[in-house]
């Protein structure tokens, strides 16, 4: 079954082998103050450049010291969709780093990213679903996440965006539920995850039951995807995925398992 994937193609104005790569990291404080430029294309350019540039961790490093992520930031608010798309997508680069994911937190990125979740560029919204999964890999990012308040945006976004970005969406929440599944809980995780448990896509079935299994490792959410979700996991342990397969028993064996010691409710 063909699924339709979000483009990253750039308008035709924008040519990247015109852009300033030269010099690697001395390069970086003038692209800096190209971001600031008042002139859309040079804006532009200066991104596609970083985009390239910024999957060298030391670039990345440098990228922090002359502070470029203060300028990234205000960019996720330009009115022009190219801008923001490279600045999502330069922001999702440094995120596959150790070094960007410490930047960005230590940024409050996350905060800046929530009116991106609605930008009608789905490519934007894609870059912004990568961000928040990357940064959720780290406690500290899961908890920033937590703290934004942004699980039951991104669970109502289960029921509306692409396959692609779903994925995400459920690899961030799995990340965040292991910390903490209160909120998540309250806000009707466990009926919505249930539902993905039935879904076309493989992928999405397997990390919906990983997202139940993160929510099953707390007491009050065993009790609600044991009285919920665990005739549909049942009937995943027959699934001709063997990935499904395995995150469904591991969801159940979590729901099903109390921890010694631990008191009835």
């Amino acid at each position: 079954m063909a699924h339709a994937r979000i483009s990253a193609n750039l308008p035709s104005n924008v040519d990247p082998t015109k852009a300033p790569l030269a010099f690697g990291r001395r390069a970086l404080p003038k692209l800096g103050q190209e971001l600031c430029s008042p002139e859309l294309l040079t804006q532009q350019r200066a991104l596609v450049a970083l985009c390239e540039l910024l999957h060298d961790p030391e670039n990345v490093y440098q990228a922090l010291e002359v502070g470029l992520l203060d300028n990234l930031k205000t960019l996720l608010a330009h009115q022009d969709s190219t801008v923001r798309q490279k600045a999502t997508q330069i922001l999702s680069v440094m995120a596959t780093h150790n070094v960007g994911r410490q930047g960005l937190m230590h940024s409050r990125v996350i905060p800046a990213l929530t009116e991106l979740l609605d930008d009608p560029v789905g490519i934007c919204r894609k870059h912004t679903h990568q961000i928040l999964e990357m940064m959720s890999k780290l406690p500290e990012g899961a908890a920033d996440i937590l703290h934004a308040a942004l699980i039951p945006s991104l669970l109502l976004r289960l029921k509306t965006e692409s396959d692609e970005i779903q994925e995400l969406i459920l690899d961030t929440l799995s990340n965040c539920l292991r910390l903490e599944a209160s909120e998540a809980l309250a806000t009707g995780a466990v009926t919505i995850l249930k539902e993905k448990l039935n879904h076309p896509s493989v992928a999405i079935r397997s990390k919906a039951a990983w997202a139940l299994l993160a929510a099953g490792t707390h007491s009050e959410g065993r009790s609600l995807v044991c009285g919920e979700a665990m005739p549909v996991l049942v009937s995943l342990l027959e699934d001709p995925d063997p990935e499904a397969q395995a995150s469904a028993a591991g969801a159940l064996m979590f729901a099903t398992v109390k921890p010694q010691g631990e008191t009835e409710a």
